[in-house]
């Protein structure tokens, strides 16, 4: 297996990727994006996730962060995949979702070549984990993640998106408690 962008050593901070199977666009009602924020809070709280940059499209997920604790970024993002999958289904097959059938049928169809015994496969598989390696670096990857959505042209100005660390950055309310990096 590929090492080049797995999360290796313990005490670093990585630029992490993770993306739903085949792109597709999970992640455009409010209940969807809550099970992420959601587990990301669980998982700095129960984990010792540390985050110190992210944004939620619609599709992916990118996260600066660190593992603080026993746990590895591995084993945390092993977990939370395998966990926001589950629910992400859940919510699709509980509530009103126009893409229902669709939705079900690509995520069934995505894991029939496993040989793991799974239903559904919402991410693709493992996640692309960069290390952070200077405060130059640092400040590209918090830029380039904060930027997402305004070069998707979802909102003008990072900040006004709501599934983003750029409102922490900018003092402004926020979804998700993050460790807010001086960029000066």
């Amino acid at each position: 297996m590929s090492t080049k962008y797995k999360a290796l050593d313990i005490d670093q901070a990585y630029f992490i990727t993770i993306t739903t199977v085949g792109w597709v666009d999970v992640f455009t009602r409010l209940s969807q994006k809550m099970v992420i924020i959601d587990s990301l809070k669980y998982c700095q709280n129960q984990k010792g996730l540390s985050i110190f940059a992210y944004c939620l499209m619609s599709n992916h997920l990118h996260l600066f962060c660190r593992a603080d604790s026993k746990y590895t970024l591995s084993e945390i993002m092993r977990d939370f995949k395998k966990f926001t999958s589950k629910k992400i289904i859940e919510t699709i097959q509980s509530e009103p979702e126009s893409r229902k059938e669709w939705m079900l049928d690509y995520f069934q169809k995505s894991c029939e070549h496993l040989s793991r015994e799974q239903k559904f496969k919402v991410w693709q598989d493992g996640y692309h984990a960069e290390e952070v390696f200077s405060n130059k670096w640092i400040k590209e990857k918090i830029n380039y993640i904060h930027q997402n959505p305004v070069k998707q042209k979802i909102v003008a100005e990072p900040e006004h998106y709501y599934f983003s660390s750029a409102r922490n950055y900018a003092e402004l309310d926020n979804a998700l408690d993050v460790f807010v990096v001086f960029m000066g």
